[in-house]
C-alpha cells in the first residue's frame, strides 16, 4: 500500500502493517466522534510513526498513486473532524 503523508512524502507500507494502520484509523474516527482531541492526537501520531518507521520512502522522482492520504502532521482537531468520519481514511 502506498501511503502519502500530506506535505511530507509517500511511503510503501508493508502488507503486514495495513491492518494495524486501519485499526488506528478506526480508533481515530471513534475519538473524533467522541470529541476526544487528546486521544485523537495520540492515535494520529501512532499512525504517522507506523508509516514513517515501517514504510519505505518512495523516491521523489518516482511517480506512484497513493492508496491512502493522511492529513499533514499538524492537522487540527477541527480539520480532522471532516476527514476522520464514517469508515475513516482507509475503507474496510
Amino acid at each position: 500500500m502506498i501511503v502519502r503523508i500530506a506535505t511530507e512524502a509517500q511511503y510503501r507500507l508493508p502488507d503486514g502493517d495495513v491492518d494495524r494502520l486501519n485499526d488506528l484509523d478506526n480508533q481515530a474516527v471513534e475519538a473524533v466522534d467522541a470529541g476526544d482531541e487528546s486521544r485523537f492526537q495520540q492515535l494520529f501520531e501512532q499512525m504517522l510513526t507506523l508509516v514513517r518507521t515501517d514504510g519505505q520512502r518512495v523516491a521523489d522522482d518516482e511517480l506512484v498513486e497513493s492508496d491512502v492520504i493522511l492529513p499533514p502532521p499538524d492537522v487540527t482537531f477541527a480539520e480532522a473532524a471532516s476527514e476522520f468520519t464514517g469508515e475513516g481514511l482507509i475503507p474496510d
